[in-house]
Parts: C-alpha cells; sequence; structure tokens
C-alpha cells in the first residue's frame, strides 16, 4: 500500500498531551502541510464516544487494532483504518500513551514500520526511546537522516532547559557554574480520578549525582550538544491540581543584575512572565485564553519572585505549563522529520502572540 499525497501524521493515544495534540494537528493541517491527522485508540470505552466524535467531526481519524474494530463500531464508531495500515500510511508517529507502552511499541511495532516511516517520537516518561529533545534548546544536534527516533522531554524538565538556556548561556557559551531546582508538582491533572494525595508528599533523591529524574533529564538533554551541566534536583507533590511550580536556583560564571535577567526573559518567546503568584489564577489564565486551555509557552515566570543574590546567583520561583509545553515541542519534532530544512518557518502559525504569551 503507498502513502496517500501529502505528509501524515499518527497519534498513539488520547491522554493528557495525546487529545489535544490531535486537536491543534487537525486544526492546524493545512498551515503544517498535513493531508491526514491520524488517532489510534487502544481500548473502546463508552465514555470516550463524545470525545472520539468530536475530533472526528474536526477530520481526525480513529484508527483501531484489528481485535477492536468490532467493538468500536458497536458503539457507533467506524475506525477509518487498522493499526497496521494506519503505521503504512503515516509520515511520523508521535507516541503518548501511558508510562512505558512507548518502550513496548518500540520494539513491538514501530520496528516493524521504520522504513515506511521517517520518525517515532514519545513523550518524557519513556526514558530510552531515542534521544532527548525540547525546542529551542538543542536543535543543533539533531542529524537529518540518522534520527529515527526522538523522546521529547516532559514538562518540568522543558522548564529547567529553557532557564538554563536563556539566563546561564550566552550564545553557545555555558556559564553555569552550578543549579538547583525544587520540583513542588501538582498531585494529578484535573481529567484523572487516579494518583490524587490528601496532604504533601516528598520524594527521595534517586540518582546521587542529580537528585531526581527531572535534573537527569535536562542533564542528558544538554549532553546531545555536547554540556555537562552541574545541576540537582528535587521534587514533591502537593495536594492540588492545578499546576507544577517550580523554586530555580542558578548561580553563573559572571556577574549579573536584575534588570539583566529581566531582559534575557523578555527576549525568549519561549518563555512568559507573570506578575501572578497564585498557581489557580496563572491556570485560570491558560483555561480562558489557551489553546484547548493549554499555555504552550516553556515556563511562566512570576516576576514578583525573582532576586539576584551575590551579583551572581539567580533565584525565583515559576510555574510548568504542564503538557502545554511539549505540546509545541511534539509538533516542532513532527515539521523537522517532514521538513529538516524548513521546519522552523512552518510553526510561524504557532508562534504568533495567539499561543505563545508576553504576560500571562
Amino acid at each position: 500500500m503507498n502513502k496517500m499525497n501529502g505528509k501524515n501524521v499518527l497519534v498513539y493515544g488520547m491522554g493528557t498531551i495525546g487529545e489535544p495534540l490531535i486537536g491543534l494537528l487537525t486544526d492546524f493541517s493545512d498551515d503544517l502541510g498535513l493531508s491526514d491527522v491520524l488517532f489510534h485508540k487502544r481500548t473502546p470505552r463508552t465514555d470516550d464516544i463524545p470525545r472520539i466524535l468530536d475530533l472526528q467531526s474536526r477530520g481526525a481519524k480513529l484508527v483501531a487494532d484489528h481485535d477492536k474494530i468490532d467493538s468500536f463500531k458497536s458503539m457507533g464508531l467506524t475506525p477509518s483504518y487498522m493499526t497496521e495500515d494506519a503505521l503504512i500510511q503515516s509520515d511520523v508517529v508521535l507516541e503518548s500513551t501511558p508510562t512505558g507502552i512507548g518502550l513496548k511499541n518500540k520494539e513491538n511495532i514501530y520496528r516493524y514500520h521504520e522504513e515506511d516511516t521517517l520518525g517515532f517520537v514519545a513523550q518524557g516518561s519513556e526514558f530510552g526511546f531515542g534521544k532527548m529533545y525540547a525546542f529551542g534548546i538543542n536543535e543543533s544536534a539533531l542529524n537529518p537522516g540518522d534520527e529515527k527516533y526522538i523522546q521529547v522531554v516532559s514538562c518540568n524538565t522543558h522548564n529547567i532547559s529553557v532557564l538554563i538556556k536563556t539566563l546561564a548561556f550566552e550564545g553557545d557559551e555555558d556559564r553555569l557554574e552550578k543549579g538547583d531546582f525544587v520540583c513542588i508538582r501538582r498531585a494529578n491533572d484535573v481529567r484523572n480520578d487516579y494518583d490524587y494525595i490528601s496532604s504533601p508528599q516528598v520524594e527521595g533523591h534517586k540518582n546521587p549525582r542529580f537528585g531526581s529524574h527531572h535534573a537527569e533529564d535536562a542533564h542528558h538533554l544538554f549532553e546531545t550538544m555536547g554540556y555537562d551541566l552541574n545541576i540537582f534536583s528535587s521534587a514533591m507533590k502537593l495536594n492540588t491540581q492545578y499546576m507544577h511550580t517550580m523554586r530555580f536556583t542558578l548561580t553563573v560564571k559572571n556577574k549579573i543584575t536584575l534588570n539583566e535577567v529581566l531582559k534575557k526573559l523578555e527576549e525568549n518567546p519561549l518563555i512568559t512572565l507573570t506578575e501572578k503568584t497564585l498557581a489557580n489564577q496563572v491556570f485560570s489564565f491558560g483555561r480562558d485564553h489557551g489553546y484547548y486551555g493549554r499555555i504552550l509557552n516553556q515556563t511562566v515566570v512570576s516576576l514578583p519572585t525573582l532576586h539576584v543574590l551575590n551579583e551572581n546567583t539567580i533565584v525565583g520561583f515559576c510555574f510548568t505549563p504542564q503538557d502545554g509545553n511539549a505540546l509545541l515541542s511534539n509538533v516542532a519534532i513532527m515539521q523537522w522529520f517532514m521538513h529538516p530544512e524548513t521546519y522552523k518557518e512552518r510553526l510561524d502559525v504557532l508562534m504568533s502572540n495567539k499561543f505563545l504569551f508576553a504576560r500571562v
């Protein structure tokens, strides 16, 4: 079977990243040069019918395993493709299933379709899936023709990395002496009915060098460009569903003033600033003004919390836009696989003030 005219993408999964990603790709398929947006649903569930019907009504095409076709039809849903056919038709596969399934799919399914597909992308929980990537951070590490598997890093790793790249780098020069981050995570996503906690929960430092996986992942991300960063992170969960919050401390090798910090933050379109200090107010802004209720910026820095200590240590709090910041990286790497020379120009539709906010 030959591919259809144009470029096609298959999103595997309908979770907190998968569903808005399907919607975004469908809504902007013409701008992104997509012929068809396919989405795979593994389990037929009646409570998912409204979501699936809405995506289908907007042009996305349902994909199901051959042994689940009849179950979907009995629910009034008609898959457009079986999984194997969809993989053959798709130029890029964006994997967004629950933790661990992406790695299994890589070994059990995707390996058999490497010749049919330009690239496979998984999310931050799938460590080892492929080269780590975050839009605006390590494009220089991408090698057209050599990359087949990419792991988009987690939302908090995006946050850590954009702060480091913006405040502790001057061009390609690494000026970071050390970085310390406290990731204060929300308990679960507002759509989930599991994993909520009744009180704050602290996590141990499992990695002797990096602490939690957030600094470790950021280190590996910068390592793709040849850097060896001295960073450490801690993590805890709060009994809230609003947003992750992060306290950051960056000690740089040069003197820096608060005005210089503000200028660097303002000049990066992937960073948004806010006068707000309450997570619910930032979350509410995203719900009211963001795409699918998401803020696509990689971090929301709270201006009242910024401070420079000893002329070289930058301290502050910021909010992590959860899966919002990973959405932009997923679209960017998809476009890179399809159009490695012109992918940044093709992202112009998402780089406007309508989707990336200067202020929240």
